[in-house]
């Protein structure tokens, strides 16, 4: 009878394993679908600030360009054009980041990076762990003045 019982609670333990396991894992893929959409709407976003920066920097740049322009053609001092270089250059700049391929090229520099010099990604002192993580909040804490009803989790 013992060795029944002992075989029937190992089948449930290993059923039971095999379920947090699968259980884990379908979080772990829900997780990582949520933080891969919240990144796509981070991305649109700033796709749509580029695009509309872009509108009030070309507004910007057509003015200064009609004023430079005819006041260089009205008192003859072509040094006025000067300043449409460096305009055009950044006009141009805000284009490629609004419509242009520059997102690809970024991501491909990215890929490049992490593929050939992933050392600059480390962080300064390595990986945070659990043990350095709680000492820094127990000194947080012990630099704080006593709240009561703020040490439930201590």
């Amino acid at each position: 009878m013992g060795s029944f019982l002992g075989k029937t609670m190992d089948e449930n333990l290993k059923k039971n394993q095999e379920f947090m396991l699968k259980a884990q894992q379908l979080q772990m893929e829900r997780q990582l679908a949520m933080q891969n959409e919240m990144r796509e709407r981070q991305m649109a976003m700033m796709i749509a600030r580029s695009r509309d920066f872009f509108w009030y920097w070309m507004t910007f740049n057509t003015l200064a360009t009609v004023g430079l322009t005819a006041g260089a053609l009205r008192t003859r001092r072509w040094g006025l054009l000067a300043p449409l270089v460096p305009l055009g250059i950044v006009t141009t700049y805000q284009w490629d980041l609004a419509y242009g391929p520059k997102i690809e090229r970024m991501r491909e520099m990215a890929d490049r990076i992490l593929d050939e010099e992933a050392g600059l990604l480390d962080l300064p002192h390595g990986m945070p762990t659990f043990a350095s993580v709680e000492s820094a909040r127990l000194k947080q804490k012990s630099d704080e003045p006593y709240k009561p009803g703020h040490d439930i989790f201590l």
